[in-house]
């Protein structure tokens, strides 16, 4: 599941990697920064449809486990309709306030209005988006890794060949890329659904008194789920609304950055789904010794991996920014990054290992307040006094300099929560499916 996971969205990776290269190459700083800014405000559209993927994936896979397929199939027709109706208006409501949301974030002048230009074609298809996310949550609670795999790809794919046809060939610059990913999501969607239908057993009939039955529980997952997929969002909204001030060529090396950290950091953006199982499955057999062996083993996997990674990032700096014609402080953060500032890595990988240990060991809300933490007093008093002191560069340095407290902190509970599970203090978790569903689309999160 994390192999087939994690290869799937690195091809998303990739491909978000040469979007921004295609753009890069037209010269133009403010396309990129657009770029930038307009993924802050997706990022947020992405979080909210993977937290109706994350109810969907629970209660698909619960009724599956009871044998009742049925059930799986009305549910996820529910949990279809309910989330297209809530991204209808979500997505209503973010396209009627871009320009203050725009604004908000730090955009101005054409930037503003390129970024405003490319997110009212992407906005309107949030629906879509969300449809194809929770069919590929259904897919892999039917054990299906393999076809949800594919359907990220068949994503990857199409971008990666209509993207510098639209761009290029076409010659609809930044427009071009939003088309690009429309056609995109439409492809994931249908991918998906074809498979639901094909495979799966489709959908059930329209039922309004049934939908209201099952509303609540949906619910009862998809809010906190929700809740807890929009703090990295919030944190990343400031983040840019900081380095903004410093001007486009920031945001721009910014969003380069943003590019780079997932394929570079892709084993532990995997690990975060790989360890959760075996420490779920030890836990529940009573091996402790053997969860915390995972754990440890885990850390030092971490520091062995990052470590050359650094070492690679190091030399390939200058062909980096070469390659996305970064100059001037977009050059600067990109050559920050690319050194020792990279070795910040461990630590967010700390907090991944950790909120895979919590989701395990029965108490996955410790991982909703680890991610709350590390991007609210992780991210804003070390971004400000960041800027303050070193500019755009401070405002880099504060938020992988956040992610060492927030690291500490998650690896003192994390061990707090062994001991009480070798002390017999914590019961078998009940809801295993959300805390499987919330580790497989943590990878996605980090898209940006």
């Amino acid at each position: 599941m994390s192999l087939t996971s994690a290869v799937g969205f690195l091809a998303l990776f990739v491909v978000d990697l040469a979007d921004m290269l295609f753009i890069s190459m037209l010269g133009i700083d403010e396309l990129a920064a657009a770029v930038g800014f307009a993924g802050t405000i997706l990022f947020m559209t992405t979080s909210i449809s993977i937290g109706m993927a994350i109810a969907g994936g629970a209660m698909v896979a619960k009724s599956l486990g009871e044998n009742q397929p049925e059930r799986a199939t009305e549910l996820l027709t529910h949990v279809m309709i309910v989330g297209v109706a809530f991204a209808v208006v979500f997505a209503s409501t973010i396209y009627v306030n871009l320009e203050q949301l725009t604004a908000l974030i730090g955009a101005k002048g054409q930037t503003q209005e390129l970024a405003i230009a490319y997110l009212k074609i992407l906005i309107p298809t949030m629906p879509v988006l969300l449809i194809g996310i929770v069919a590929s949550a259904a897919l892999r609670s039917h054990g299906a890794a393999r076809l949800a795999m594919m359907v990220t790809i068949v994503a990857g794919v199409v971008n990666a060949i209509l993207d510098p046809i639209f761009i290029f060939v076409l010659d609809m610059g930044l427009e071009g890329a939003a088309w690009a990913s429309v056609i995109s999501r439409f492809a994931v969607a249908a991918t998906a659904l074809w498979y639901i239908i094909r495979r799966y057993g489709g959908f059930t009939g329209l039922s309004f008194g049934a939908i209201g039955r099952d509303l609540a529980p949906i619910a009862a997952i998809a809010v906190p789920a929700m809740l807890a997929n929009v703090a990295a969002p919030i944190g990343g909204a400031y983040v840019t609304r900081a380095v903004a001030e410093f001007g486009e060529a920031a945001v721009a090396g910014m969003a380069i950055i943003g590019r780079v950290t997932p394929i570079a950091f892709a084993l532990i953006f995997a690990m975060s789904g790989s360890i959760g199982p075996i420490i779920g499955q030890n836990f529940g057999a009573g091996k402790h010794d053997r969860v915390r062996g995972a754990f440890n083993s885990s850390m030092v996997l971490i520091v062995v991996y990052v470590i050359p990674v650094v070492i690679v990032l190091h030399f390939l700096r200058a062909p980096i920014a070469d390659m996305f014609k970064a100059q001037g402080v977009a050059r600067d953060l990109i050559f920050l990054f690319c050194g020792p500032l990279s070795l910040a890595w461990i630590f967010n990988g700390v907090i991944f290992i950790g909120n895979a240990a919590y989701n395990n060991l029965g108490h996955p809300f410790y991982s909703t307040w680890v991610n709350w933490g590390r991007n609210t007093l992780g991210i804003v008093p070390f971004v400000y006094f960041g800027a303050q002191i070193w500019g755009a560069e401070g405002v880099l340095i504060g938020q992988m300099a956040g992610g060492i407290f927030a690291a500490i902190i998650s690896f003192i509970m994390a061990q707090r929560l062994m001991r009480k599970a070798e002390a017999n203090q914590i019961v078998n978790p009940k809801k295993p499916a959300f805390a499987a569903h919330q580790r497989a689309f943590n990878i996605l999160h980090h898209r940006r």
